[in-house]
């Protein structure tokens, strides 16, 4: 089964950059979507960005501009660069898979354990 492991989270200063990793392994579908949520403390899980088998991305508009998906294809691993983080970037950041065609996803049926990411001024 796939499995995921999320690294690179941490506190950062506000206005400061950080970048989080999400190593995949297992079984991949011949189309996949993959994608980062997070979990702020007293609050609901909310999307942030996808990465679409076509290549294509979008994000959530709190981050469009200062966050960017992409994959490291030599790795394996989906990461999130974040810049210009400000304190509503508190959260537990989760990475997802699941299956999707084209620029579509259909659900994420896997997650990591989440890693923390704390933005303090």
């Amino acid at each position: 089964q796939v499995q995921l492991v999320e690294s690179g989270g941490g506190s950062v200063q506000v206005g400061g950059s950080l970048r989080l990793e999400c190593a995949v392994s297992g079984p991949l579908d011949s189309a996949y979507c993959m994608a980062w949520f997070r979990h702020p403390t007293g609050g609901e899980r909310k999307w942030v960005s996808s990465l679409k088998p076509d290549g294509s991305s979008d994000y959530t508009s709190s981050v469009q501009g200062r966050f960017t998906i992409s994959r490291d294809s030599a790795k394996n691993t989906l990461l999130l660069q974040m810049n210009s983080v400000n304190p509503d970037d508190t959260a537990m950041y989760y990475c997802a898979y699941g299956p999707g065609r084209g620029s579509t996803c259909f659900g994420f049926t896997t997650w990591g354990q989440g890693i923390q990411v704390t933005v303090s001024s």
